[in-house]
């Protein structure tokens, strides 16, 4: 039995930097009525920078949907554009004034990938752990840009989180 029930919420646009800071200050309003408060700043960071990526890159249009997801102790924010084109984490130069958006996602959440969406484009997203009383397990992180992330079906028990190395990583 689920306790709480999924939440989600989807807006569908045309990538355009007015329309960034419109979804930008939806996904902040909606965070607040699910009392997701402490996500809002990660998430419209997120967001913001996927919206970005469309804007920039995406072909043959700009147009795309944003899918934010609560379920159980997990937000799951997701674009979707028509662009079968996968992108790349880039290494920036220091001077650079872009090129960093996916290192921030990749700085800021629990895990991103990307999802193809055969040749009908592809969905990048992001997960943020929404941590809750009721939550008896740690976040289970899922790295790199090639998974399926939440997307697929994962059971996992508390023996199974025991069981797993200890874990570090080193950025620079």
């Amino acid at each position: 039995m689920i306790s709480e029930p999924s939440r989600h919420c989807t807006v569908e646009l045309q990538a355009l930097p007015a329309r960034i800071g419109q979804v930008r200050r939806i996904i902040s309003a909606q965070l607040r009525y699910w009392h997701l408060d402490p996500l809002i700043d990660q998430a419209a960071l997120g967001v913001t920078e996927l919206l970005t990526n469309v804007h920039r890159h995406a072909q043959p249009d700009k147009s795309c949907t944003v899918d934010i997801e609560l379920l159980l102790d997990r937000l799951t924010v997701s674009v979707h554009d028509h662009d079968p084109r996968l992108p790349t984490v880039n290494e920036a130069d220091s001077f650079a004034t872009s090129g960093r958006g996916l290192a921030l996602i990749a700085a800021v959440s629990e895990s991103w990938g990307v999802r193809p969406i055969g040749s009908a484009g592809k969905a990048v997203w992001f997960t943020l752990p929404a941590v809750t009383g009721a939550s008896t397990l740690p976040p289970l992180a899922v790295y790199g840009s090639m998974t399926d992330g939440p997307f697929g079906a994962v059971t996992i028990t508390p023996d199974d989180i025991a069981a797993l190395p200890a874990r570090s990583a080193v950025v620079g």
